[in-house]
């Protein structure tokens, strides 16, 4: 299978109070994982294929989709700036 093919899905209607999340993603994957083992009310492993896709459900009011605004370059160099004083604040 190619990584094309190996996509995310989550999928829910306006009428449900339940979302399903088809991955591969692995980190996605281990993520819903854990939190099915601490929150096993409100997240359930509800198929699993032998080529390595996971399907959750979840209720939608616990799902976030959040897009983050790109940074300007002068908030980079603040940024950089700024590491660079903590890295050598740590080796003095």
């Amino acid at each position: 299978m190619t990584k094309y093919e190996m996509e995310t899905i989550v999928n829910f209607t306006e009428a449900e109070d339940t979302a399903c999340i088809y991955t591969y993603n692995v980190a996605l994957k281990n993520k819903l994982a854990r939190y099915a083992e601490k929150y096993p009310s409100l997240c359930r492993l509800t198929a699993q294929t032998e080529d390595g896709s996971m399907t959750y459900e979840v209720p939608k009011k616990r799902l976030t989709i959040m897009l983050t605004s790109p940074m300007s370059d002068e908030r980079k160099q603040k940024l950089r700036e700024k590491c660079l004083q903590r890295k050598d604040s740590e080796v003095a």
